[in-house]
């Protein structure tokens, strides 16, 4: 179309008293927002759920009349468990389909493949999975659990009377960040409490990794000291199932040595044979069998959207409700889309959540959540044998690595840091080591 054509279309549009629409207002007639989760791979046994409920989600919200007016388009991609490739998918999505926020990544290494991207073009990621902390970056609101919100209850209960009084830990991990950070921060907490090094095995195995049968006998060993002996699991993707099905051909039972997962949940068990599982644990912040009204009503919408009675919730779900649900309410209070301004208003921003009361996002970008452990049970469902009293602020520096103990994030004006460090009284950068 050439440029004297366009005018003198737009000249006779104006003649016959039509609105001649620019371009850039027929990019205005929706609000996009990406959906980053791997839909292949080996992360897709647990991603490819957190894209099915930002669909859901935004058809939801659009039902509502979508926000400032505005219907909510979802632009979906496909990073294909492939680390750089959420890089590229993240750019694509800011630069080309000009996205307002995206809700996506699940392994700590595809939210750090593309922090430097949000902060360079300046945009809003949504990370709904539970992390290792140390970490909090302007452009990334953390809805899912801290280490002091999964990890660390987790031992307590497990060294509690009631948890067994547990005194040997096996920390079995994917060989990544969040496993190996996380442990980190366990091995240091354990220590802490008096539990010797001979005390704690660490093991870690590639993504996908499928032959247990060597680790699962180590394990069996390391159980045979005589004392209460536990594994907690920070294996990720569909590596567990083929660690469950080796546990109970050893004949590893719950009340022999008990494992806590913090990346199985109910999709996960879904394609379980959950019989030999029964009585091991998972530390989430929510359960499907949670009996509240609301999540009684979010099943139920879920089913609907699925056509399927039989699709189950989890944790990182209910995470992208609430972050969802705290966008959604920060971009109206802000009365626009434009990143600087919905993150500035997102601080103090409270939603319910779906296991009761209402969960706030802090000036550390983190978020109040309760502590649930629950026990698996035949149907593939969880539970709940022990909970919190209420909720716990996600504390992103741990208290008990040196490196972090001194250190804080406020995005709040006049301070804005995500590593103001207590002791020196210098922000260290960008709030990410």
């Amino acid at each position: 179309m050439t440029a004297r054509f366009t005018k003198s279309l737009a000249a006779a549009a104006i003649a016959a008293g039509l609105a001649w629409p620019s371009m850039a207002q027929a990019q205005e007639d929706t609000i996009k927002i990406g959906i980053l989760h791997s839909l292949s791979g080996t992360m897709a046994i647990s991603e490819t759920t957190l894209k099915d409920v930002m669909l859901m989600l935004v058809e939801e919200q659009n039902k509502k009349g979508g926000v400032l007016g505005k219907k909510l388009e979802a632009v979906v991609v496909d990073p294909a468990s492939d680390w750089p490739l959420f890089a590229e998918k993240a750019r694509d999505l800011i630069s080309k389909d000009k996205v307002a926020a995206v809700f996506g990544c699940w392994t700590s290494v595809s939210r750090k493949s593309v922090l430097p991207v949000f902060e360079e073009l300046d945009n809003i990621l949504f990370y709904p999975v539970q992390y290792e902390g140390e970490e909090s970056q302007r452009n990334v609101f953390y809805t899912g659990a801290a280490p002091n919100q999964q990890a660390i209850p987790a031992v307590d209960y497990l060294m509690s009377e009631e948890g067994g009084s547990v005194k040997r830990w096996v920390l079995a991990g994917t060989d990544y960040v969040y496993p190996q950070t996380t442990n980190k921060i366990l091995e240091a907490y354990l220590k802490s409490k008096g539990v010797a090094d001979e005390d704690i095995m660490i093991n870690y195995t590639p993504f996908g990794h499928s032959d247990w049968q060597t680790i699962v006998t180590d394990i069996k060993n390391f159980g045979s000291a005589g004392k209460k002996t536990a594994v907690i699991s920070t294996i990720n993707g569909d590596a567990n199932v083929p660690f469950y099905k080796e546990l109970a051909n050893q004949g590893i039972k719950a009340e022999d040595i008990p494992v806590i997962a913090f990346s199985v949940g109910e999709e996960e068990l879904a394609g379980l044979d959950t019989g030999p599982l029964v009585g091991h644990l998972a530390a989430w912040n929510y359960f499907q069998s949670v009996d509240t009204d609301a999540n009684a009503e979010f099943i139920e919408t879920w089913r609907a959207f699925t056509k399927n009675d039989k699709r189950v919730t989890n944790d990182p779900m209910e995470a992208h409700y609430i972050g969802f649900n705290m966008w959604v309410k920060a971009v109206e209070k802000a009365g626009t889309t434009d990143p600087d301004k919905v993150i500035d208003a997102m601080i103090g921003v409270s939603v319910p959540n779906l296991s009761g009361g209402y969960s706030a996002m802090m000036p550390n970008h983190h978020i109040t959540k309760p502590v649930l452990i629950g026990e698996i049970q035949e149907d593939g469902q969880f539970e709940t044998v022990w909970q919190t009293p209420g909720l716990v602020p996600g504390d992103e520096w741990s208290d008990y690595l040196p490196e972090s103990k001194d250190l804080i994030a406020d995005w709040r004006a006049p301070m804005s840091c995500g590593n103001f460090n207590v002791a020196t009284g210098k922000c260290g950068g960008k709030g990410i080591n």
